[in-house]
């Protein structure tokens, strides 16, 4: 690759703007992002909810020129190898980089949407973007009733962030257990008593059927005698009252946070005719089925693997810079490892009942023939579980105390045989 190659990358979240600066003077980088807002790191938009930092403490380095901030891509051109955009723009390339992220899920509910519509009624926000993050926080103030739909690392963040504002905060999760794809059953019960500790009520294995809202249906349009009038005006909005659960039973609700997961935004890939299974199906080199064209992210599938992770973002635009620049080395998946800070700090370690640090990594649950280790502490609210195969350690759990979780994690990613578990376990284990 060469200065007067052209590198076009569709998206100006963390992998984009990652492998822009990565690349540097290398090519010639034009980064189209759809968000009219400084690029920002999602990760912190649960403390931006919370009111602990202020929007643009969340903003990502400056990417300078090569960002075209407001430009949403439509169609890409394989054959002409050109990026087609909403401003009627067409900008050309030599490489193209797919860093399209994801969306949230918006679940098929009752009452979200009016047939034919799209419009969320007043009161109910999905939670992925800084607009929604926004939006959710203009709508929160002490004593708002707000429910929040989903019990994963999204929703659970959301919930201590609403409760943190002084929301009246009720979660539905339809699993058994909270963050059931991080945590075991004795960790997420931990969580969940920490969660009630900061006045969230939780509700787990509840399915929600749909919502209430009032005010009249949208506006309907008819034709009359070759005029169009509409049949119902004025209208008011749509706005949420109660969350209806599969038994009937129905939630109070001024606001509804929508934290049903996210899915990998693949909508141009697959116009384009590239292979798309859940994300957007790419190989060792991060390239898709057509060598011109790469992917990488939220939306990028690897191995089977969809992450969803910023660890495994930033790995993977670093991986594509070292492709596209002459240094390649096989991309061969990334070990994620997800924390979580709840609640504001108390004066030490796990103290204060709105304070809890977590973090998971590996596979969490055992299989057969595997050997756990666990060490809880009820009085400093800690719990710390690893999984061993072997001599190998293959994942983890920490709650209440993180000192130990780097010399951990590094055991863990570098696949050799812990030496000393116990004093990997213990408070002095990462010194």
């Amino acid at each position: 690759m060469t200065s007067q190659e052209h590198v076009v990358v569709i998206g100006g979240g963390l992998a984009g703007l990652r492998l822009a600066d990565r690349l540097g003077p290398a090519a010639t980088v034009t980064v189209l992002g759809e968000e009219s807002h400084v690029p920002y790191n999602r990760v912190l938009l649960a403390e931006v909810l919370a009111g602990r930092y202020a929007p643009e403490v969340t903003a990502l380095p400056a990417p300078g020129p090569a960002l075209r901030r407001g430009v949403r891509a439509v169609r890409v051109d394989r054959a002409e190898r050109a990026v087609h955009c909403d401003d009627g723009t067409v900008a050309p390339y030599d490489t193209l980089v797919l860093a399209t992220g994801s969306n949230a899920v918006l679940p098929p509910l009752r009452g979200l949407f009016e047939p034919g519509g799209r419009e969320l009624p007043d009161g109910v926000h999905a939670f992925r973007t800084m607009d929604d993050c926004l939006a959710l926080s203009a709508a929160v103030r002490p004593g708002v009733r707000a429910v929040v739909i989903g019990g994963g690392l999204l929703g659970v963040s959301a919930a201590r962030a609403l409760a943190a504002r002084g929301a009246v905060v009720v979660l539905a999760q339809q699993g058994e257990r909270l963050m059931e794809r991080q945590l075991d059953a004795d960790a997420s019960a931990l969580l969940a008593t920490h969660l009630s500790g900061l006045g969230v009520e939780i509700h787990t294995e509840c399915r929600v059927r749909g919502l209430v809202t009032t005010g009249p249906p949208a506006a309907r349009v008819r034709a009359e005698s070759g005029t169009r009038r509409r049949a119902d005006a004025p209208d008011a909005p749509r706005k949420v009252t109660h969350v209806e659960l599969a038994d009937g039973y129905r939630l109070e609700a001024d606001v509804v946070v929508l934290a049903c997961g996210v899915r990998p935004r693949t909508g141009l890939a697959r116009a384009a005719g590239l292979e798309v299974r859940t994300g957007i199906v790419v190989d060792d080199h991060l390239r898709t089925g057509d060598p011109r064209i790469h992917a990488i992210g939220d939306c990028a599938e690897h191995a089977g693997q969809v992450y969803g992770l910023a660890g495994a973002a930033l790995e993977q635009a670093d991986a594509l810079a070292a492709v596209l620049t002459g240094a390649p080395a096989p991309y061969t998946g990334t070990r994620a490892l997800t924390r979580l800070t709840l609640g504001a700090p108390g004066p030490g370690p796990g103290a204060g009942a709105g304070h809890l640090d977590l973090a998971a990594f590996g596979e969490t649950t055992p299989r057969p023939g595997d050997d756990v280790v666990r060490l809880a502490d009820a009085t400093r609210r800690t719990y710390r579980k690893v999984v061993l195969r072997g001599d190998l350690l293959v994942g983890g759990v920490l709650l209440g105390e993180l000192s130990t979780v780097g010399a951990l994690a590094r055991t863990w990613e570098g696949g050799e045989p812990p030496h000393d578990l116990f004093h990997l376990l213990t408070d002095d284990g990462g010194h």
